[in-house]
């Protein structure tokens, strides 16, 4: 009786989707349909920033009666809270009274970002800002925008290559109350972009660089959600019932990402 013979490995099957071709009229086409989708969805975006605005003036009017609420709401946010360490930039925040953000006219996407302040012993303007300026290509100058105020260079916005960072000087009081002096930032040798010692918080305003993205951080996540922030609950992601047994067992502090504070209950 003769035995049927078995293979002796499974055959490789054929990718079905491994012959798939794109004809350039099609791409083409992918082009066309995907600036159609981001001109949709910058024009979303800066409508929202038009219906946002009055609502973000009602909270800047409540907001300014509590007590310390910007202060406490930047410090709940770890990566601003990384670059605040210092007891003294802690201090000199505590006189933060309003934070606010001016949308550039032509590119909302680029801002000037407003500390307000009450009377301190650290500078004597009561407004620090940190500018995001827009550098329009070449192309731009002869652009027509269209109803939305769109134009087709925006739609090809690089923030690397169309933003400026611009530096603004802190008028200090004195040199026992300047706290870049004091907690100056130094450049690390190996890393080019990044520095060695951030310092003070208050390099972010003095130096024009923003190698940590905070100001971006601040106008995109803390400033919309700065309820939140100050109330501590937004920010880190609560780790699921496996994640806070695993925790338990090796009680492991991450000293680079620190936990945010909730503000005491008066």
């Amino acid at each position: 009786m003769s035995g049927v013979k078995r293979a002796s490995g499974a055959e490789e099957e054929k990718n079905p989707l491994g012959d798939v071709e794109l004809s350039d009229e099609d791409a083409q086409k992918l082009q066309i349909v995907q600036k159609d989708i981001a001109r949709a969805e910058l024009a979303l975006e800066r409508r929202a920033q038009l219906q946002l605005t009055p609502v973000y003036e009602k909270r800047r009017s409540v907001v300014k009666a509590i007590p310390k609420f910007w202060p406490v709401a930047l410090m709940n946010n770890s990566l601003f809270a990384l670059h605040a360490t210092h007891t003294a930039d802690q201090v000199a925040l505590s006189f933060l009274e309003d934070l606010w953000i001016i949308r550039d006219s032509v590119e909302s996407r680029c801002f000037t970002l407003e500390f307000h302040f009450k009377e301190n012993p650290y500078f004597s303007k009561s407004v620090l800002k940190k500018e995001y300026k827009y550098i329009p290509p070449p192309a731009a100058s002869s652009e027509q925008a269209d109803s939305d105020g769109i134009t087709e260079s925006m739609l090809d916005f690089s923030w690397e290559r169309d933003v400026e960072a611009q530096s603004f000087k802190i008028d200090w009081k004195d040199d026992a109350h300047n706290l870049t002096k004091l907690y100056p930032r130094s450049q690390d040798e190996d890393e080019e972009d990044l520095p060695a010692e951030s310092g003070s918080i208050f390099n972010f305003f003095e130096v024009a660089l923003d190698t940590f993205d905070l100001g971006v951080m601040i106008a995109n996540d803390i400033f919309p959600e700065a309820i939140d922030y100050f109330l501590g609950n937004a920010g880190e992601v609560e780790s699921d019932d496996e994640d806070s047994e695993d925790d338990e067992d090796e009680e492991e502090i991450d000293l680079e990402k620190p936990r945010p504070k909730k503000p005491r209950q008066k």
